[in-house]
């Protein structure tokens, strides 16, 4: 089977019309319908549903369709392998990553990876961890980052940061003057919680667990929004320990929960049995590496 006959195969498919595909693909139409016709004459089986305005597939078609994808998909990505190993590991990485990791995290990290490898390009996604780890399974992405633990059955991961969640309240506040405080302690208090789902839904269940519901007076999208309404003394929040040292350490104060303890651990995933290009095996061996941002405290 010629790929080329494969190609505009799919091109009519896409578009169901000979005219669009032949205008993409900058041929006659003749000469697509005549590829198309000497592809079924060398499968035998027809195609494509010619007697309709609208040109349909058949479920022959539909079938070749679906696996011609697959396979100009891992024509794709050879030709990208073969070209990241002969241009020195040159490349593209595609990640997703939820709001507070890029924030916490990210810009650190790609510069260390640009001044190691500044051939490669990054491009950074920011969706919620369920829309990364959809797009990771999908294919539109080569990697995600996400809290811990993924379905091992669906993804690879590699553990890259490993805290823990803090109270965080104005300086003025009584629970300021603790070392830490157990979560049954917080029963009366007004929370301010990030929208960020796994951080929002976590905090609740464990306030369930302890006893009450949460007093939510206040659910924002931004991390120097939760900075302000602490400063202002308009309520307490529960947040990823690191995240300190970007709040107003003079009027904020970080508590250690003991009871129950609230671990913040962070992998990067992909797809399981999908090959990585070298370029993003690189990156992987690049973020599990031991980086200073591994054991900040």
């Amino acid at each position: 089977m010629d790929i080329r006959h494969l190609t505009y195969f799919i091109e009519v498919a896409k578009y169901k019309s000979f005219t669009k595909a032949s205008k993409s693909l900058h041929l006659s139409q003749s000469t697509i319908s005549k590829v198309v016709k000497s592809l079924e004459e060398e499968l035998n089986v027809e195609l494509i549903d010619r007697s309709a305005k609208k040109i349909e597939l058949t479920d022959a078609g539909e079938i070749v369709l679906a696996e011609g994808e697959l396979i100009m998909e891992s024509l794709n990505d050879l030709s990208m392998h073969l070209y990241d190993l002969m241009n020195l590991k040159k490349g593209k990485i595609k990640i997703g990553i939820p709001p507070i990791i890029g924030f916490l995290f990210f810009p650190k990290i790609i510069k260390g990876f640009n001044n190691l490898y500044p051939d490669i390009t990054i491009k950074i996604f920011e969706d919620d961890s369920k829309k990364v780890k959809q797009d990771v399974k999908d294919g539109i992405l080569d990697l995600g980052v996400v809290m811990l633990p993924a379905d091992e059955k669906e993804f690879d991961a590699v553990p890259f940061v490993n805290e823990e969640l803090s109270l965080f309240v104005h300086h003025s506040h009584p629970l300021a003057q603790r070392d830490k405080v157990e979560m049954k302690e917080l029963q009366n208090e007004t929370f301010i919680l990030f929208k960020q789902e796994l951080i929002h839904d976590l905090i609740i269940q464990e306030c369930l667990r302890s006893g009450f519901r949460p007093n939510i007076a206040f659910e924002v999208s931004e991390w120097g929004f939760i900075n302000g309404m602490i400063g202002e003394n308009l309520g307490i929040s529960i947040c990823p320990k690191p995240i300190a040292k970007k709040f107003d350490q003079d009027l904020i104060k970080a508590i250690p929960i003991d009871n129950p303890r609230f671990p913040w651990d962070l992998g990067l995933i992909s797809k399981k049995k999908k090959h990585p290009s070298p370029a993003v095996r690189e990156f992987i061996q690049y973020i599990s590496a031991d980086l200073p941002f591994n054991h900040e405290k």
